[in-house]
């Protein structure tokens, strides 16, 4: 069964992925602060999104409604980037909301 955030794996970069994700996430709520860092894991590029709603009641809704996790005090999205297409910049880079 596909999810709204399956639907978030394959973008090119975090630049494209950016604005799916707010946009995924925005419908519980508005969004304190969104972070992400590019990173390589057992070949795959993938992107590690760090989140933050208005309110532990929107992140609660967030978690039930998506399967998100939880590391720490953020929400954690795990989104597979675009396997055939060199990286940007090299090493990790964030992006803050």
């Amino acid at each position: 069964m596909s999810t709204a955030l399956d639907q978030l794996n394959g973008f090119p970069d975090i630049g494209a992925l950016r604005p799916a994700l707010l946009s995924v996430c925005s419908r519980f709520g508005s969004i304190a602060r969104l972070d992400i860092l590019a990173a390589r894991h057992a070949g795959k590029r993938q992107a590690l999104c760090f989140l933050r709603m208005d309110s532990a009641e929107q992140e609660q809704q967030l978690i039930n409604e998506l399967g998100v996790g939880r590391y720490g005090g953020d929400l954690v999205v795990i989104v597979d980037l675009h396997g055939n297409k060199a990286p940007a910049r090299t090493g990790t880079a964030a992006q803050g909301f």
